[in-house]
């Protein structure tokens, strides 16, 4: 589901889940979007905007999600192997659990966060075509530059030669 609900300046929390566990979003912002966010099960953020960080938000409660701040620019360059590699290992981790549910975000969820949940369902074995299906089906702005496509699709390929 769609969840976007304007409050002041900031919008709430605007996300949409692409699995049941797995959501792509845009930015944060505020401590009051956080907790929505937390309210709605999410338990891991993985932060693509190089723009702000996450984790100022955080108070030390036991309940709030992990983050992992994977600052990037929204700059149409190849992102290299790390870039995704860091990614998709916490992605991983995170879905290991359960209960958990990720959200994949940076500004306005339309270039980095796309691409970043594509290669995660990539390696978690979609292919290429269903993978971008299932994104825009639930995501209709996302964007996905050739560049971004061909930075996943080279991850993808050392990926699976490294034997990740």
């Amino acid at each position: 589901p769609r969840r976007r609900v304007t409050s002041g300046s900031f919008p709430l929390a605007d996300y949409n889940f692409i699995t049941p566990r797995v959501a792509v979003g845009g930015g944060i912002w505020t401590r009051g979007n956080l907790e929505e966010l937390i309210r709605a099960g999410v338990t891991h953020i993985i932060n693509a905007q190089a723009e702000f960080d996450d984790r100022t938000l955080l108070n030390g409660n036991a309940d709030e999600p992990d983050i992992l701040w994977l600052a990037t620019d929204d700059d149409f360059e190849p992102k290299p192997f790390d870039y995704f590699s860091r990614g998709v290992d916490f992605a991983q981790n995170a879905l290991a659990e359960p209960e958990s549910r990720l959200l994949v975000r940076c500004a306005s969820g339309v270039h980095r966060a796309p691409m970043l949940v594509l290669a995660i369902l990539r390696v978690q074995g979609f292919g290429r075509c269903e993978g971008l299906r299932m994104v825009r089906a639930r995501r209709p702005e996302a964007d996905f530059p050739d560049v971004y496509l061909d930075s996943v699709e080279a991850f993808v390929a050392e990926w699976e030669l490294v034997g990740e």
